[in-house]
């Protein structure tokens, strides 16, 4: 009896400090794929390689949190991938937007616009499933759904760098030759001798082509066969993309940039009424040729980007005199 008693004592006794110990020792649930930005860009970049749909939802989550969403306007590659990642499954795209949320208000304009720019034939019918998700921005998704929202397609080169961005994302996520084929219409812009915009825009894109297609030799073979269908005024400008990416002398894109918009500054008609542009929409075009090199792992060429889209003062004299 007297080792029953002091049998049942241990075990009261375990149960009460081993079941801290046990507590203790609980295995931690999964580690986050991301913390950190460069995180987000590394995976973008390898994601064809080694496509992982399923952690789209954390990579979304995880923008949110590091707050890279709140300029919606400069996360066009973001909603670019994330739309190319729900369009290329369009099996479980609905699920993987499920698992987008909780997402807060000011975050969700990157799920109802990579819904709408995913080229889902049924685009509308998966927005209008999560609708009763997003109360807080209900304008924005009847815009899509019954206004004027433009799809990825529909997007022209005027609506700025954003749309260059997001066709930058579109293709990082597929490898599709139709976002690349968009980018390369904007060359036509890199000549412009009337509007500045339309020069730092054009040169941005072909910048961003030539860099990434130094080490992107899919990408190369589409501007090569691109040549052979695009207008007169592109395919000049795209000769010297593809010269320079397979020479590895992208400086020299850049250096003519930098004449051309000195010239049109000094000498253009409006030049004085442009130059105000240079505060607001440069820096979105500044975004994108920051944002698409970092993707594509040209950290050395030392442009002093803040990751995510967005640009630092600095930045602006990438493609200013």
């Amino acid at each position: 009896m007297r080792n029953r008693i002091k049998l049942l004592a241990a075990l009261v006794v375990f149960a009460v400090v081993g079941a801290p110990l046990a507590l203790a020792k609980k295995p931690a649930g999964p580690r986050p794929m991301f913390t950190k930005p460069e995180q987000v860009l590394k995976w973008i970049n390898e994601y064809r390689e080694h496509p992982e749909p399923d952690a789209a939802p954390e990579m979304v989550r995880t923008l949110g949190n590091l707050g890279l969403l709140r300029d919606i306007e400069q996360a066009g590659i973001y909603i670019g991938f994330t739309a190319g990642v729900l369009g290329s499954n369009s099996g479980k795209a609905e699920r993987l937007v499920a698992r987008m949320f909780p997402l807060p208000p000011e975050d969700q304009p990157l799920v109802i616009k990579a819904i709408a720019y995913s080229g889902l034939p049924e685009w509308k019918a998966v927005l209008s499933a999560f609708v009763e998700r997003m109360p807080a921005r209900k304008v924005l998704i009847n815009k899509y759904l019954y206004g004027d929202g433009k799809t990825l397609e529909e997007l022209g080169a005027d609506e700025g760098a954003f749309a260059i961005d997001a066709n930058w994302g579109y293709y990082f996520a597929t490898g599709s030759q139709i976002p690349v084929r968009r980018i390369v219409r904007t060359l036509a812009w890199s000549t412009d001798k009337n509007d500045i915009e339309k020069l730092t825009i054009g040169s941005m894109a072909k910048w961003t082509l030539a860099t990434n297609a130094t080490r992107d030799l899919a990408l190369l073979r589409i501007l090569k066969a691109e040549m052979n269908h695009q207008s007169k005024a592109v395919r000049g400008p795209l000769r010297e993309v593809v010269l320079a990416a397979e020479t590895f002398e992208t400086g020299k894109l850049r250096k003519d940039a930098l004449a051309a918009i000195d010239r049109l500054k000094a000498n253009g008609p409006e030049a004085s009424r442009n130059f105000a542009w240079w505060g607001k929409a440069g820096q979105t075009a500044l975004a994108l040729g920051c944002v698409a090199a970092s993707v594509a792992g040209h950290v050395e060429l030392g442009i002093p980007c803040v990751v995510g889209g967005a640009v630092s003062s600095a930045a602006l004299k990438f493609l200013t005199p």
